[in-house]
């Protein structure tokens, strides 16, 4: 009876062991399982948050590039512009101290002799008011004596230097003011400064 009580023991001993062992197995490879799972999860989140992250790099990057790019376009039109309004301010500064009173009282009567040839003998001329102040009497009568028809001599409005030339029934009218000169200079060598520019940006 001892033997088969020993028997039993064994058997019930083996049985808890083998349950136990099963029980074991079944847990480990559940909770193997599950951190598995876990595992996988973490690397997907983390490939995610690697993307994200990549895509917000590369869009601040991009965005970085277009404000840097959008900052020196602005830079080299503003280079431009100071450029450009200096080499209007010079061109208009030599056109000024160009138009002397001697450099009219030169120019003028050769120019009312041309239209003199041309049978255009009505004319007035129009000068800044400082400008007509500066020619004498003189000078004004030789030039009214270059036309047959005479020769208005008169302050024009809102001219700062350099002279107008008006056919007196109003069909012509000649532009020779510092303003007007200093804009056909400039609107000459502008193009010539935007190449020059153009060809320094590369």
């Amino acid at each position: 009876m001892d033997i088969q009580l020993h028997e039993l023991i064994e058997k019930i001993k083996k049985e808890g062991i083998d349950s136990a062992k099963t029980e074991a197995a079944q847990l480990k490879s559940h909770a193997e399982s599950e951190a598995q799972a876990i595992i996988d999860q973490a690397k997907r989140q983390a490939a995610a948050l690697v993307a994200q992250a990549k895509e917000e790099v590369e869009r601040s990057e991009k965005a970085g590039l277009a404000a840097l790019g959008q900052a020196s376009r602005n830079l080299v039109l503003a280079f431009k512009g100071e450029i450009q309004g200096l080499l209007d301010k010079l061109v208009s500064d030599a056109v000024k101290s160009t138009y002397s009173d001697e450099v009219i009282k030169g120019v003028l009567p050769d120019l009312l002799k041309n239209w003199a040839a041309k049978d255009s003998d009505s004319l007035s001329v129009l000068l800044s008011d400082n400008d007509l102040k500066k020619l004498d009497d003189a000078f004004k009568s030789r030039l009214a004596s270059t036309l047959k028809g005479g020769v208005d001599i008169k302050v024009g409005k809102n001219l700062d230097g350099g002279f107008h030339i008006v056919e007196k029934d109003g069909s012509a009218f000649y532009d020779f003011s510092i303003e007007s000169v200093a804009n056909m200079l400039s609107a000459y060598l502008n193009p010539k400064l935007a190449e020059t520019l153009k060809n320094v940006e590369k």
